[in-house]
């Protein structure tokens, strides 16, 4: 076995279903459609994943790292460490109530990701915020409010010290007292009727806005 992923399309037999879904090669032919049951047929030949190529690391522009407060979901924290790994978050700081990877059901989201990007835990956001604010990093919230700027307004302020993208609770949203210590407080702006995103895809446009300006640096 090489290691490479192949996979094959299978498609339903049944005229009024004709369902159309990909199987792993080497889990082996599904012979019966998963949805209605009838017997299925391979449609393709065995293709192998399309990858992206890897970028490579991103030096320049300012260090770029993550603090994670109080976020409840297991997916939306293993989305998130593999979202820093592809975009080039240097470090995510967990704390309160955020699942680290210690717990063994977050590798199902973050995918071998929280092997590669650093982390620490902190008990209390607030105290790990200050500590980054004293050390000389700047704070961004991810957060709306009447002080709230777009987030591409915040690529013109770029050049500096460290910058610490902060993500709140997926409910409560980022902790008042750690929004008083921001520099900056970041909204993505909204098309429809809903006024906020899964946490998870909001910081996943935010950390690729912000780690996009190094890749041009």
């Amino acid at each position: 076995m090489d290691g490479v992923i192949r996979h094959i399309v299978m498609e339903c037999e049944s005229p009024s279903c004709r369902m159309r879904f990909p199987v792993v090669e080497r889990q082996g032919l599904k012979d019966r459609c998963p949805l209605c049951g009838f017997p299925t047929r391979p449609v393709t030949l065995p293709y192998e994943e399309q990858l992206v190529k890897n970028g490579g690391s991103r030096s320049g522009g300012p260090r770029i790292e993550a603090l994670l407060d109080n976020i409840r979901s297991l997916y939306n924290v293993g989305s998130m460490f593999r979202t820093s790994d592809g975009t080039g978050v240097s470090h995510l700081h967990l704390c309160g109530m955020t699942p680290t990877p210690d717990n063994p059901r977050l590798a199902k989201t973050a995918l071998g990701a929280q092997k590669a990007v650093p982390w620490t835990y902190r008990r209390n956001g607030l105290l790990a915020a200050q500590g980054l604010k004293e050390s000389g990093s700047r704070l961004w919230a991810l957060e709306g409010g009447d002080a709230s700027l777009p987030l591409q307004e915040a690529l013109g302020d770029m050049d500096g010290p460290p910058v610490v993208l902060i993500v709140g609770n997926e409910i409560s949203g980022v902790d008042p007292a750690i929004l008083r210590l921001c520099d900056k407080v970041l909204y993505i702006p909204m098309s429809g009727t809903k006024t906020s995103l899964n946490a998870s895809v909001a910081f996943g446009i935010a950390a690729y806005t912000l780690c996009s300006y190094r890749a041009s640096y």
